[in-house]
């Protein structure tokens, strides 16, 4: 390492370390939360009038009084409730780490967590850890050896090399399991990062190739070589990412489900010994698989074969320390962060210590941690009051669907069909994982990540030939978010995101409705957006729609697409509203079911005026108040071409400009900007 580079990385490091000794003690396991109410007065801007800009009406005062954290890419409602969590969380493992009556979870979560806090350990060992893979990988002497090492490096060793693998639900018959392998092998965050020729793509991948070169040189290599060999990645990466399907291509998952046997993956890529690669994957005797993109594994076969030996091995190297780095020694922790958090996304200076092992356990003990964390948070009551909220969702959506003047009877039965088959996964689990058969070891961070990942491998191999566990969750626990499975056509909300101010027990139902009850309908309306519908009702990939109805679907959402593709993101970038359309039909649809089910929940009542608002302004503005954000704009361009949402103020904006419901609450007028004509409605 150069000198200077030395000094920066020493001054980063004081830096991160006073910023430590100034953060608060962490939040104790059995204090409450904080509370904020899912109205919350002082984050509008009434000087804005609703009918022009409702996103400022509603967040104005949230985004001056919230700047973005040092240590963020973006600030909003749903990341400082994830932030409050995530303190609780810290609380939670500090008594974990130090109790002497700890059970089994508590010692694995806190052994994991005391690890993780460790730097002075983790700095001590520098690059040890990996020393053993990376002088594996330099001893391939061979272009056979090389390519004999991938099954390895795959089951063993961190990283995406050249191609991802794993299992997957059946996508033709859902209550099995399958092997499945798809393009991967990319260190950039997208493929079009590798095909667009803008300035500023130019410069992220220079800025790349000056990240792979500083992590090659600082596991030995000479600057010249580190250089050759950022240049051997990016050539390689380049290749691959062309024969990757774009993100738009595969939100079709006919265009990712290509089921065939052994062999003919065999013919189709046969540099790699298929066989062998699955029993080293713990997958002995495959016959059959999903190949998810064909084209990707004939581009993947001429790497094998052509690229130089050299240039291979530099490819591999370089992954293995990349996926590494933010576990390994600071100076490769700075780097890793330098590129993919402040050169990407902005982010100007690493997140404190306990952040990172916090989030490292929760990714990696996410359920034992969850546990903990549901066990003091989160209510029976909570439960019950968010499973009748999604009930009466359910029954909004079933009355849109039957009054339906544009689908006909044989698809309406198919959708009501589907819609009585999905199943609601409200706070957590009904069973918890079991984390026995790992080791966690208080001295060992970096086994522990490996062993941590390793357990997780091969659970998910487990899964192969065996019936779909239908009860399994794709979030933690304490996770702020939400998400529809179309192939388990279920609706999970995780505990951590039905906390105030996102449900708030202590509120009126109108804006926990316009939070709570749209954020349910916009999964829900997933089970029959342009991926979704594609789906039955017992998750299998299968067309149920009539040609007509299909057709009359897409009308329908191409007047969204072309609203939404209008909306400027970030200098002359637009809304891709091909990728983001799934999620623009969602909050449309999501927003109007939220709405009916309040006034289900509400009828017969006689609602007063709250604070100057009547109750369905109340609805729209607690609707509105979940998307309060504020973004760098280095994050907004990485999320316009990755993300499949759209900016916070266009998921508002966008959506009660279409809305008769809004109108009426708010008295516009045609002719303002917060009236879109013609409107667009698919429910």
């Amino acid at each position: 390492m150069e000198p200077k580079k030395i000094a920066g990385a020493l001054l980063a490091a004081l830096l991160v370390r006073a910023a430590l000794a100034a953060e608060p003690a962490p939040v104790q396991p059995l204090q409450a939360l904080p509370y904020t109410p899912s109205l919350n007065l002082p984050s509008m801007d009434r000087s804005v009038e609703p009918c022009e800009d409702f996103y400022r009406y509603s967040c104005g005062g949230w985004i001056r009084s919230n700047p973005i954290p040092a240590d963020q890419a973006s600030w909003s409602v749903y990341g400082k409730l994830a932030t409050e969590n995530l303190q609780y969380l810290w609380g939670i493992l500090e008594r974990s780490a130090q109790a002497s009556d700890r059970s089994p979870v508590q010692q694995k979560i806190g052994d994991y967590y005391a690890a993780c806090m460790d730097e002075r350990s983790i700095d001590a060992a520098g690059l040890r850890p990996l020393q053993g893979a990376l002088d594996r990988i330099a001893a391939l002497a061979t272009r056979a050896e090389l390519i004999a090492a991938i099954p390895g490096l795959h089951r063993g060793t961190p990283g995406s090399f050249f191609f991802d693998s794993g299992t997957e639900q059946d996508a033709a018959d859902a209550t099995l399991v399958i092997a499945a392998i798809g393009a991967g092998g990319l260190g950039l965050p997208d493929r079009d990062y590798y095909t667009r020729g803008g300035r500023r793509d130019v410069e992220i991948r220079a800025r790349y190739a000056a990240y792979i070169t500083t992590l090659m040189t600082r596991s030995g290599m000479d600057a010249d070589a580190a250089a050759a060999a950022a240049r051997d990645v990016i050539d390689i990466e380049t290749t691959l990412a062309r024969a990757s399907l774009t993100r738009v291509e595969q939100r079709d998952p006919h265009r990712s489900y290509h089921p065939m046997a052994l062999r003919r993956l065999q013919a189709l890529a046969p540099a790699i010994a298929w066989p062998h690669y699955f029993d080293v994957q713990g997958a002995p005797g495959l016959k059959r698989l999903n190949v998810s993109q064909p084209a990707f594994f004939e581009a993947l076969q001429r790497v094998l074969t052509r690229t130089p030996l050299p240039a291979l091995r530099n490819y591999l190297r370089f992954h293995a320390l990349t996926a590494a780095a933010p576990q390994l020694a600071r100076p490769f922790a700075d780097a890793h962060f330098d590129f993919y958090s402040h050169v990407l996304r902005g982010v100007e200076q690493p997140p404190p210590r306990w952040k990172t092992c916090t989030r490292g356990v929760d990714r990696q003990l996410g359920e034992a941690l969850g546990e903990e964390f549901v066990r003091r948070t989160f209510s029976a009551k909570t439960k019950a009051s968010v499973q009748r909220m999604t009930e009466q969702v359910e029954a909004a959506m079933r009355q849109e669907i039957e009054g339906l003047t544009w689908m006909s009877a044989p698809t309406k039965a198919a959708a009501l069909a589907k819609l009585a088959a999905i199943r609601n996964k409200i706070g957590y689990p009904d069973h918890w994982r079991d984390y026995s058969a790992l080791e966690i070891r208080r001295d060992d961070y970096y086994g522990n990540v490996l062993r941590a990942s390793l357990f997780e491998d091969r659970r998910q191999w487990a899964k192969l030939g065996k019936p779909v566990d239908r009860d399994e969750w794709g979030m933690t626990p304490p996770t702020v978010n939400a998400y529809f499975d179309a192939q388990l056509n279920d609706i999970n909300f995780p505990a951590g995101v039905l906390q105030p101010p996102l449900y708030d027990p202590k509120g009126d139902d109108a804006p926990n409705y316009g939070n709570t009850g749209a954020t349910i309908g916009h999964e829900l309306t997933h089970a029959f957006d342009d991926e979704g519908r594609q789906f039955d009702a017992h998750g299998n990939l299968r067309d149920w729609w009539t040609p007509a109805d299909a057709r009359g679907f897409e009308q329908r959402i191409q007047c969204l697409r072309d609203q939404f593709a209008g909306f400027v993101v970030v200098d002359d970038i637009h809304i891709n509203s091909k990728l983001t359309s799934g999620e623009d039909v969602a909050d449309l649809g999501g927003t109007l079911l939220g709405y009916l089910a309040w006034k289900m929940q509400t009828a017969g009542q006689s609602l007063p005026d709250i604070d100057g608002f009547t109750p369905d302004q109340r609805y729209f503005i607690g609707m509105a108040q979940w998307a309060c954000e504020s973004e760098r704009p280095e994050n907004l361009r990485v999320n316009a071409l990755t993300n499949p949402h759209s900016p916070g103020w266009a998921r508002i904006n966008g959506i009660v400009s279409n809305m008769p419901e809004f109108e009426r609450a708010f008295s516009c007028k045609p002719g303002q900007a917060m009236v879109h004509r013609p409107a667009c409605r698919v429910w």
